[in-house]
């Protein structure tokens, strides 16, 4: 136990990671049946369980365009939850992947959706031979063993399901197991990102004011000009003034939005576009089945996209 000056000098969500990393060395020395205690950033190279599986391996590409990278940093040293912001395809989950490989983390990703519920994230009983077992959701294995736990896109899934991580954003940073009376204290290493799209936000799907006010934000979107041109180039392997002309079709694209069109062309789209080229299909076709087609039906807009396409190819 801790003595009083402690609890009196660190802060409600430093006395939960100590209470977190005690529970964690307790877990090790269990497990070892009496070997010698591992430390908790022992515990953050040596996953626990199958987390081995969520370590991103390789290096993935991701192009900075201001202080992100630095900034999550300092939100992860005090674990603080992270919600990132910004249109499609614009590299928010890139991002992630990115931060946990460079902070040597485990990423579990939950694609949201709006059929998910609060079982889907902690967990729940199954059937088996030997009758019923437990199985811990993504959340739980996340928040158990020390994981980036990423929710992409959550205002996809139902408030009363999301307000599930509540607990695990405040001070307490726990996570209540109430089918199976067990109370998760999280690991250490454990913090939550979630990522969300604002141009699709409505009354019937939006974080609630008590969810956004948990996280600390960063805001994305598509990069200037020429790094979205170095960004199409390398990821698709076209020269960079193919990339150059593919971006002012994106640029273009973008004006569109709310004059004809719901969203605009994406860095993603663009570098499908590219990757099309590179194999040797002609720029017409690549840019439009990667392009035109799949963002709009109307016929006009259609042929508008189509216009600016021949512009530059």
């Amino acid at each position: 136990m801790r003595d009083d000056s402690f609890m009196r000098t660190y802060s409600p969500r430093q006395q939960a990671l100590a209470r977190a990393q005690a529970q964690a060395q307790a877990r090790v020395a269990r497990d070892a049946g009496g070997a010698s205690v591992r430390t908790a950033s022992d515990l953050s190279v040596m996953p626990s369980g199958n987390l081995a599986d969520y370590m991103v391996k390789e290096e993935p590409y991701y192009r900075a365009v201001a202080d992100e990278v630095e900034l999550y940093e300092a939100a992860y040293a005090v674990r603080m939850p992270v919600m990132l912001k910004g249109p499609t395809g614009c590299g928010k989950t890139r991002f992630v992947e990115y931060m946990a490989w460079k902070l040597g983390k485990p990423l579990i990703t939950v694609a949201c959706n709006e059929d998910m519920t609060a079982s889907d994230l902690v967990g729940r009983f199954l059937l088996d031979a030997n009758g019923t077992r437990w199985q811990d959701g993504p959340l739980a294995v996340a928040a158990r063993h020390g994981a980036i736990c990423y929710l992409d896109e959550v205002v996809e899934a139902r408030q009363d399901t999301t307000v599930v991580i509540h607990p695990l954003t405040d001070a307490r940073r726990q996570l209540p197991l109430e089918k199976k009376g067990e109370m998760i204290e999280a690991h250490p290493d454990f913090q939550i990102v979630i990522s969300y799209n604002p141009g699709y936000q409505s009354l019937m799907k939006d974080l609630k004011q008590s969810t956004k006010q948990r996280f600390g934000a960063l805001d994305f979107n598509y990069p200037e000009h020429d790094v979205e041109a170095e960004i199409v180039a390398h990821e698709s392997g076209v020269t960079i003034d193919v990339a150059k002309n593919l971006v002012h079709i994106g640029e273009r694209a973008r004006n569109l939005k709310g004059h004809g069109l719901d969203e605009g062309l994406s860095t993603r789209m663009l570098i499908y576009a590219g990757s099309l080229i590179a194999k040797g299909v002609p720029a017409l076709g690549a840019c439009r089945m990667a392009l035109v087609r799949p963002i709009t039906d109307d016929p006009d807009m259609r042929d508008a996209l189509d216009s600016a396409v021949t512009t530059y190819f």
